[in-house]
């Protein structure tokens, strides 16, 4: 079980590492990446020209029942944060997972709040 577990922990990144040879961000129009753990969302925005995070959002402090409610509040907040930043163009970096669940949760929220990508 644990080995079945490590090769699809292994593909991802695969996935991932191919994704990023297509997109990066720039401090016009930042990367959005999400990260899935099993239990929590992170989301950042990520200038990789000068290799900073302008912004973050994660679901540590939030109390709401079910994890796709929580992604949804989630992409609302870093929705909000990048429009305090003056953000409005992204770039989306699934991080090798599925748009799909939580993933497609958070990106919709955020396109709701106001990011266009």
């Amino acid at each position: 079980m644990l080995f079945r577990n490590l090769k699809n922990i292994n593909r991802r990144k695969i996935r991932h590492r191919r994704l990023r040879g297509r997109i990066s961000g720039t401090a016009d129009k930042p990367r959005l990446f999400v990260f899935r753990s099993h239990q929590h969302i992170y989301a950042q925005l990520i200038d990789d020209q000068e290799g900073r995070v302008m912004v973050s959002a994660s679901d540590l402090g939030l109390k709401d029942k079910g994890k796709i409610k929580r992604a949804d509040k989630v992409g609302q907040e870093i929705a909000k944060k990048a429009k305090a930043a003056k953000i409005e163009k992204v770039v989306f970096d699934r991080g090798g997972y599925k748009y799909h669940g939580r993933v497609k949760a958070l990106a919709e929220a955020a396109r709701t709040g106001g990011l266009n990508f």
